[in-house]
């Protein structure tokens, strides 16, 4: 496995990473099981979430220049590479002034006596993480489990090395301890080879069904715990009450966001029969208008998929969907011009046995679903082997909160695109994983919530 960086504007090989050996790995095993060992894990949190304060800060100093590394490195557009920068310090912040609150004891009234829970660091964790938030996927793992006391050793995707790099850099500015945080250029291979170490106590990962399926499998060999985060095809609802300006605007952003690469991102657009002509007509409009070119230019919005292979991807699972009996109703294919950009699509006539249906589509593609009710509204959600995130649009509320409470998500938004913050949490349900990353769910995924009694008997 090359880790290489190769600007997708263009395709050009900017630089390729040695891999870690080995011996590297046994070293960055050693020095995080030293560190769990020590005073830095079972003492005082404070210093730990001073750290994250510094980095916070540090961060915010080199804000531009972390967003430029981010827009070279995948494709991102440069006003989202900012955001992601900017929520990553924001993730740090929440952290070093939540987490002990959230760690603080917790009192349970018992006829047996004084009772309390503890929270305790349970030791070293391996995570892998994908390449479409690179930044913002390190942070998600890093900040609970350094507050909590956990050290972390990392495999980033082989795109983003240099990302993965620099916030390496970054966690070692921030005057981290020695085996806080490993960046790690390895296989799959020697990934499994952590987990089953003795030392290792749990594994995060987010990606594809495929990865999570191993790391799961070799994380329960061995009795430890995982967490996992593995794709979604969310809906984007729109009723016949829906502001359809907003539904439009909203719509359009979260499906071409990060290139259509995104999980939370609508994919699957499930439209009232009253507004759906209105709907397709104008959104098809702008989606074919969309401004697209070199990612770096402030007025872009489409930039290009991260790599050739995902683009090459893409065009095959389009034209099997077509030939399935879908209806290529906008785009479909790759735009003839340097790099890996991919036209706005659109498919409608999607039937339940064409494979598209079922499938999460990583790129530009929208799909176009006609519904008459509620009911017909949450089957068609429901019928899903994902359940990440969904969105409904809808003036009533009231209608809007009882279709969220019937859709199998991990996350509803109403009369929103899907968002991220740090006091809020994030994951799945089916196949988009379990578990869950940031608030105060995530800081205890990987913590011993100890059980400590006082016997009130004589």
């Amino acid at each position: 496995m090359a880790y290489q960086t190769i600007n997708p504007t263009t395709n050009e090989l900017i630089k390729t990473y040695p891999n870690h050996t080995d011996a590297d790995i046994e070293a960055a095993l050693t020095a995080a099981h030293k560190l769990y060992k020590s005073s830095w894990s079972q003492g005082p949190i404070k210093p730990r979430l001073e750290v994250l304060e510094r980095l916070a800060d540090l961060i915010d100093a080199r804000s531009e220049e972390l967003a430029k590394i981010c827009v070279r490195e995948m494709g991102k557009l440069i006003s989202d590479a900012r955001d992601e920068v900017w929520i990553i310090a924001e993730i740090a912040r929440f952290y070093a002034r939540e987490a002990e609150g959230f760690l603080a004891p917790i009192k349970i009234d018992s006829g047996l006596g004084e009772a309390w829970i503890q929270h305790h660091a349970l030791g070293v964790m391996m995570v892998v993480e994908p390449w479409n938030f690179p930044y913002y996927q390190l942070m998600r793992v890093f900040a609970p489990n350094f507050a909590a006391g956990n050290p972390v050793l990392a495999k980033h995707a082989s795109i983003v090395p240099h990302c993965a790099s620099v916030f390496e850099e970054l966690v070692n500015e921030a005057c981290a301890p020695k085996g806080a945080w490993a960046n790690l250029f390895i296989t799959s291979g020697q990934v499994s080879n952590i987990i089953a170490d003795e030392r290792v106590v749990g594994a995060a990962m987010t990606g594809s069904e495929g990865a999570g399926t191993a790391i799961a499998t070799q994380a329960a060999k061995h009795l430890k715990k995982s967490t996992l985060e593995m794709g979604g095809n969310d809906v984007f609802i729109v009723l016949e009450d829906a502001d359809m300006d907003k539904a439009i605007k909203d719509g359009v952003f979260s499906r071409l966001h990060i290139s259509g690469q995104e999980c939370i991102c609508a994919k699957r657009f499930v439209l009232h029969e009253k507004i759906a002509g209105e709907f397709l007509d104008r959104f098809t409009k702008a989606m074919a208008t969309v401004k697209i070119g070199d990612p770096m230019e402030e007025d872009t919005k489409l930039g290009p998929l991260s790599s050739a292979e995902a683009s090459a991807g893409l065009a095959k699972q389009v034209q099997r969907a077509v030939d399935a009996g879908a209806t290529l109703h906008l785009g479909g294919k790759p735009m003839d011009r340097p790099g890996n950009f991919f036209e706005p699509t659109i498919l409608t006539n999607v039937t339940r046995d064409n494979p598209a249906y079922f499938e999460e589509f990583f790129g530009p593609v929208a799909q176009i679903y006609v519904v008459t009710s509620d009911d017909e509204i949450v089957e068609l959600a429901n019928d899903s082997r994902f359940g990440l995130a969904g969105a409904v649009f809808s003036k009533d509320i009231d209608r809007a909160k009882a279709l969220a409470s019937r859709i199998e998500t991990g996350a509803i938004w109403i009369n929103t695109f899907a968002s991220t913050a740090p006091e809020l949490p994030f994951g799945g349900v089916k196949r988009s994983g379990y578990g869950r990353e940031l608030s105060q769910l995530g800081i205890k995924e990987f913590v011993n919530q100890k059980l400590v009694l006082v016997s009130n008997a004589a």
